[in-house]
């Protein structure tokens, strides 16, 4: 079955939800650093090491989110049923949306639900919180990986 997926993946269908989807989350993913006091601030506290870092993580991340629902697609498409493991790639981004996104708002969501701490005071501008969602996106990938190798074609 994971060769019928990957063959499906070079369909222009695809390839072009590929590129809509990565586009989208590499619009969410640096607008989380902009809103997080962006590159500039960043690279004058930490270094550009860090802002090189953050680039390259925000590409892998949304062309590995992208990839994983043009899978969980394909896998719809050829077994009508939806694989359990996309979950994970909206789980990582509301992760990362609530830990290393806009202060502000973090604060004020959580305060509602009656958590009260800033995230203002996370080290390295969030890095340690975009790593551990791209580790929850390997999770997502490998397991949806599994599950694409286990189901059978709709006959």
């Amino acid at each position: 079955m994971l060769s019928l997926v990957l063959k499906k993946q070079k369909s222009m269908k695809y390839l072009v939800s590929f590129a809509i989807y990565s586009g989208f989350f590499m619009v969410i993913y640096f607008l989380l650093d902009s809103l997080n006091g962006g590159y500039f601030d960043m690279s004058i506290r930490y270094g550009q090491y860090l802002v090189t870092i953050n680039i390259i993580l925000n590409v892998v991340m949304s062309l590995f989110s992208a990839l994983m629902f043009n899978l969980s697609s394909a896998l719809v498409d050829l077994t009508k049923k939806e694989g359990k493991g996309t979950f994970m790639t909206m789980f990582s981004v509301l992760f990362g949306v609530l830990t290393y996104g806009c202060t502000s708002c973090v604060i004020a969501f959580f305060a509602v639900i009656g958590i009260t701490f800033s995230v203002a005071v996370l080290p390295l501008a969030g890095l340690p919180y975009k790593l551990i969602s791209l580790g929850l996106l390997i999770l997502g990938f490998i397991w949806l990986i599994r599950e694409i190798k286990k189901s059978q074609c709709k006959l």
